[in-house]
């Protein structure tokens, strides 16, 4: 199963999403929110060791909310060996969900990039 890794600037919101997303799915998921001493930002560090605690050869698809959490997603990627690792640019929480049921469902990550993307245009109501 494709792993998931949320990486958010905030802990408290990186934990909401991957609690939201366990509830439809036992895809791997770990959070790396904030920074090492609980405040805002985000952590090469985090973010590395929770790309690695979901990894598989199945791969792993990384969901960021913004600006620096996407610029250190990036780096972490650069400097990672790994292949099948798969930066989503999608809504969190709607992309999390998403990303989690339909890697229950055996897709690859790159099946999961194209479907969770679409999520950027999905209306609520």
């Amino acid at each position: 199963m494709v792993g998931i890794a949320i990486v958010s600037h905030s802990c408290k919101l990186a934990e909401g999403v991957e609690e939201i997303s366990r509830m439809m799915s036992n895809a791997p998921i770990a959070a790396a929110g904030g920074l090492e001493d609980g405040s805002l930002g985000t952590s090469y560090e985090k973010i590395s060791a929770a790309i690695e605690s979901v990894y598989s050869a199945d791969g792993v698809v990384v969901l960021m909310d913004m600006g620096s959490a996407v610029m250190t997603t990036e780096m972490v990627l650069e400097d990672l060996d790994r292949p099948n690792v798969v930066m989503l640019d999608c809504p969190l929480v709607e992309g999390a969900i998403l990303a989690a049921v339909e890697s229950s469902n055996g897709k690859t990550p790159t099946e999961i990039a194209k479907l969770v993307e679409q999520s950027r245009t999905t209306k609520k109501f």
